[in-house]
């Protein structure tokens, strides 16, 4: 009785310090990929890129996460979440390296193409690695808690690149990010360890065994989670890369007043991603998603009042909401499957986010352009909340039938 109260103690125990180096990862990760936004208006002037060239250079994060999002989770199954993790900061402190020496707008891609690659290898091995080692009962939380974690590193890294732009250029700025990616690399691989191996249980408490689990490849809730993050996520992803432009051409802001705007939002996903992980565990997931996402069509719609405070307000509900929302989604795909199919279920849900990652950017840039105004991309962004709203639930009634 003793020796089982043991192991049963040291199982409940064993998680967390590599959940625990793992959120510093995280944190070293989204420092350069969320808190990069304040340095592009320099960016943009500096190798003269038009709007929807800024588009192009922003939402190329989408297009090599729809190429490589995939590849990332068989990667990470194939050698392991701990080697590729590591593997991809050390790419993207390459890539921030590079990118502070691009001369012109096609440098500049090529060299942001270098981090994404890193970065995304790195990103779906920290979702495998969280979905690895939390405890299934806990998945809501533990999400919540990665998704707060990300956010601060926004809350520190937006406005510090904000300033250290306005008081060292954005070529010297960008060093911080690839350090901080150096550091969380190296303290990942020296502590990171699996404590429960991956085929030890099922991700659905209760979930009964089989020889042959589940594909993830052959699941239409995984693949239909894919749509709902990407379509669903793809507004908080380009609002907070369009905001420094936003409040730089509609309200003469500076890098380090959107900074603060760009901080405001993620402060509030800090304590909103705490929040909602708990309701998520303790209720209906999928019915609190679809609470968020019909808070986010308003909050989107109301970006285009060209009014101050509307705008910081609308831009921290985006924000806060919409990144909350992708954690929570990152977690049911987890406890959907198998632990053993969690590196493929991630890299398919994150397929999605790729997809409208990419398209995102891409066509505000363009109506930008064309208009003369946000005011279009923004409602552009509030129409895809509310089919998104749709999507949920049509997966609210396929999680629901009989397998």
């Amino acid at each position: 009785m003793t020796v089982t109260t043991e192991i049963s103690h040291r199982s409940r125990t064993e998680w967390l310090l590599p959940f625990g180096v793992t959120l510093i990862a995280m944190f070293s990760l989204q420092l350069s990929n969320l808190g990069f936004s304040p340095l592009l208006p320099s960016i943009q002037a500096d190798v003269g890129m038009t709007f929807t060239q800024l588009g192009f250079f922003t939402g190329l994060y989408g297009l090599l996460a729809m190429l490589l999002s995939v590849p990332a989770g068989l990667s990470a199954k194939r050698f392991g979440e701990k080697r590729v993790l590591a593997a991809g900061l050390v790419g993207v402190a390459i890539g921030s390296v590079l990118l502070g020496r691009a001369w012109n707008f096609e440098s500049a891609v090529a060299f942001r193409g270098v981090t994404i690659l890193g970065y995304r290898f790195a990103f779906v091995s920290v979702l495998i690695a969280v979905a690895l080692t939390a405890p299934p009962s806990l998945r809501g939380r533990t999400m919540g808690v990665l998704g707060a974690t990300s956010a601060m590193a926004s809350v520190v890294g937006a406005p510090l690149g904000g300033a250290l732009v306005d008081e060292f250029g954005w070529r010297n700025a960008i060093l911080g990010y690839a350090l901080m990616a150096m550091i969380g690399a190296t303290v990942f691989w020296l502590f990171y360890r699996l404590a429960v191996e991956p085929d030890a249980a099922p991700a659905v408490a209760g979930a009964a065994e089989t020889a042959a689990p589940p594909s993830a490849f052959r699941s239409p809730v995984v693949w239909l989670l894919a749509l709902v993050v990407g379509l669903g996520g793809f507004g908080q992803f380009t609002i907070t890369y369009f905001v420094p432009s936003v409040a730089k051409t509609v309200y003469g802001l500076d890098a380090s007043a959107a900074g603060v705007i760009i901080a405001t939002g993620y402060i509030a996903a800090i304590v909103l991603n705490l929040v909602i992980g708990v309701l998520a565990d303790r209720f209906d997931k999928i019915v609190v998603l679809g609470g968020i996402v019909a808070i986010l069509a308003m909050a989107s719609a109301s970006l285009a009042l060209e009014h101050w405070l509307v705008f910081r307000v609308a831009t921290a509900v985006v924000i806060g909401f919409g990144f909350s929302a992708a954690n929570q989604l990152y977690g049911l795909a987890g406890s959907l499957m198998p632990r053993r199919e969690a590196g493929n279920a991630m890299g398919i849900v994150s397929l999605g986010a790729g997809l409208f990652g990419y398209f995102g950017p891409q066509m505000v840039g363009i109506l930008r352009d064309v208009t003369g105004s946000f005011t279009a991309g923004f409602y552009m962004v509030a129409a895809a909340d509310l089919m998104t709203l749709g999507l949920i639930v049509l997966l609210y009634r396929m999680t629901r039938r009989p397998n």
